[in-house]
């Protein structure tokens, strides 16, 4: 996959919280979807007190899920661990990823914020930009605003509210489970956001984008401590 943007990340936090509020301007809320084939999820995982980052992305076919490539790259950082700053510790090793990966798809899921952030720009969104592609933020907590508590049914929703303005959307993926917050990343609006998020969530909590790529990013992370782990889809590379 090419990406034709990117810029450095070695940065202070105060030069990276900067580059979050010059890159915020340029996301776009509208939905530009014209038929969706391909889907991916993005994810990371690290061991506690380790700077090195395994990325991974799984793209799976729409609408029966069925995946069909996924790519990995593993990479120190060493930008510390900040809340709000995700996407400088984790995204070099993201586009890596990316890079390794030949499928296109069309819209990606990341484990994480998009514009239901501080600075309206979590790492759905910061991703989002760089690779000029529809992203959607996909959470398991609130990092901003408030939410009321969605009806109980699978699909129920609850906006998320900052200073009266909607910057997201609490959604009910499976009864009797906490529900996902789900943000605009880039290029997408927020009804097409959670409308896929449901889409493709299919008995668990996260939609399988992520799930998978969750999945994938532990077993890639295992193998590259020695603890094995792989396994048998087939890989863009590392």
């Amino acid at each position: 996959m090419e990406i034709r943007e990117t810029h450095s990340f070695d940065l202070t936090p105060g030069e990276a919280v900067r580059l979050q509020e010059k890159l915020r301007a340029r996301i776009s809320f509208s939905g530009d979807l014209d038929e969706v084939s391909l889907l991916a999820g993005a994810d990371a995982s690290y061991v506690k007190g380790s700077n090195e980052i395994h990325a991974v992305v799984v793209v799976l076919r729409y609408p029966d899920l069925a995946a069909v490539e996924r790519a990995s790259a593993s990479i120190e950082t060493s930008f510390p661990y900040i809340p709000g700053l995700l996407a400088f510790r984790e995204g070099p090793a993201l586009l890596e990823a990316f890079r390794n990966l030949r499928s296109e798809p069309e819209v990606i899921f990341f484990d994480g914020q998009g514009v239901a952030h501080p600075r309206g720009l979590g790492i759905a969104s910061h991703m989002g930009v760089l690779l000029d592609r529809p992203a959607v933020g996909v959470a398991k907590s609130l990092l901003l605003g408030t939410a009321a508590e969605p009806g109980a049914p699978r699909g129920s929703t609850s906006p998320i509210l900052r200073g009266g303005e909607t910057i997201g959307m609490a959604v009910r993926t499976k009864e009797r489970t906490q529900p996902l917050y789900v943000s605009v990343g880039h290029r997408i609006d927020l009804v097409q956001a959670v409308d896929l998020v449901l889409a493709t969530s299919r008995g668990y909590r996260l939609p399988e984008p992520t799930r998978q790529a969750h999945l994938y990013a532990n077993a890639v992370r295992r193998e590259r401590n020695g603890k094995g782990g792989q396994t048998s889809l087939p890989s863009g590379g590392r």
